[in-house]
């Protein structure tokens, strides 16, 4: 079970499709850096292909908070590269091969038919998993809500509903 406030299950030598590559990502290659795990069920999939856009589309968003994005499901590289090629060319983050199911069980998104559910996982700098949402498969996710989660965990402050940037904070944190 994945516990706010503990550390994000580290992973090595993963094979991962980035940007027409096969590479292998280990977690302590984003050390000193905000990351968002990004689980999702499958590869030629109907939701899937919504979301994952949505996050390329505002990567540079990310990237601007400094933030990387990670894409995992338990799909192979061969998959990843097929369907990225042919239908999501614009996606540049890399998207992990978890074909041993390791990492979603570690994280706690592994179904019962052996594909990741979703599930979206901010890490900090430090790797402390500070957020984390798993959703039933058939209902996408927010992408804009997972930058204003982040954004508001990077203020430090106490951050009410619907907080947005520029917003006031609620009291101080002790």
């Amino acid at each position: 079970m994945i516990t706010i406030g503990a550390p994000a299950p580290a992973f090595s030598g993963v094979m991962a499709y980035q940007a027409g590559e096969f590479v292998r990502i280990s977690s302590s290659d984003y050390t000193g850096k905000w990351v968002v795990l990004v689980f999702y069920p499958r590869d030629f999939t109907f939701i899937c292909p919504t979301e994952i856009r949505e996050f390329a589309k505002l990567q540079e968003q990310f990237t601007e908070c400094g933030c990387a994005i990670i894409g995992a499901s338990t799909d192979s590289e061969y998959s990843h590269k097929a369907w990225f090629e042919r239908d999501l060319p614009e996606v540049t983050f890399p998207i992990l091969a978890d074909t041993t199911q390791a990492i979603s069980k570690a994280y706690d998104v592994l179904g019962s038919d052996g594909a990741s559910q979703r599930g979206t996982f901010i890490i900090d700098p430090d790797g402390v998993v500070r957020w984390a949402v798993v959703s039933d498969n058939s209902v996408g996710r927010s992408v804009g809500e997972t930058i204003r989660a982040l954004k508001a965990l990077q203020t430090g402050e106490l951050c009410p509903v619907e907080w947005k940037p520029g917003e006031e904070f609620v009291g101080k944190k002790n």
